[in-house]
């Protein structure tokens, strides 16, 4: 649980110092995404993000703990 908390900590640290470079990608911005603009209104919703992370963090945290 150490290592877990360390390594997120870093991991943390480092998308934190790139974030300028980060910020450029088109994460938030994927076809599939969900955006509704009104008058007094907007609704985002990042449904092909949140697939893509979670395939993304499903991998690695399967990768993991095969070690």
């Amino acid at each position: 649980m150490q290592r877990l908390l360390i390594l997120l900590g870093i991991v943390l640290l480092l998308s934190g110092l790139a974030w300028p470079w980060l910020s450029k990608l088109p994460f938030g911005r994927l076809p599939g995404d969900i955006t509704i603009e009104r008058e007094n209104f907007s609704f985002y919703f990042p449904l092909t993000t949140g697939l893509l992370l979670s395939v993304v963090l499903s991998l690695l945290l399967w990768w993991w703990s095969r070690k």
